[in-house]
């Protein structure tokens, strides 16, 4: 998408559009999907979601993948005992997904398994299923987690909110 494009996306993307499509009905029940699945593995989920970008700052560069990393350091998520912290950044106005992986999961989950996630996501999305779409991701995401990073006999301690964040 060529720079002044998305600097108009983002002009008119919405923040009533965010409330909309992820009610706080939405944001509780995805909530209680990371702390359930949390509660399986070692990782951490976080889930932020931004109806658009300033203007200005797609004009100076800013894209999707760029402020996710920006996210995911506001947030902390790279702030856990075993580096394995998970970010979903969903940018509404662009229909973007990205998703942020810390270095211990780097290391073991590849990029093409996040990427089979964020585009299972984005067609849900296209079709207008935001819950599915956003269950069916944090439902693959822990699926990964478990895979590679399963608990143990200790308690695992819940180290990054569980709820997701609207910027």
């Amino acid at each position: 998408m060529a720079r002044m494009q998305r600097m108009l996306t983002n002009l008119f993307g919405s923040w009533l559009q965010l409330h909309r499509r992820f009610p706080e009905a939405l944001l509780d029940e995805m909530t209680a999907a990371i702390a359930a699945g949390e509660r399986n593995h070692r990782g951490e989920v976080r889930f932020a979601i931004e109806s658009r970008l300033a203007p200005l700052a797609v004009l100076e560069g800013l894209d999707a993948p760029t402020r996710a990393r920006q996210v995911f350091g506001q947030l902390r998520v790279w702030d856990t005992e075993h580096n394995s912290g998970v970010l979903f950044y969903v940018l509404m106005a662009e229909h973007r997904i990205e998703i942020v992986a810390d270095r211990g999961i780097a290391a073991h989950v590849t990029t093409a398994e996040w990427d089979a996630v964020c585009t299972r996501m984005r067609e849900c999305y296209a079709r207008g299923q935001w819950r599915g779409g956003s269950l069916e991701g944090i439902a693959a995401a822990h699926a990964l987690l478990l895979r590679h990073f399963p608990g143990n006999d200790k308690a695992n301690p819940d180290e990054l909110p569980d709820r997701p964040v609207l910027l």
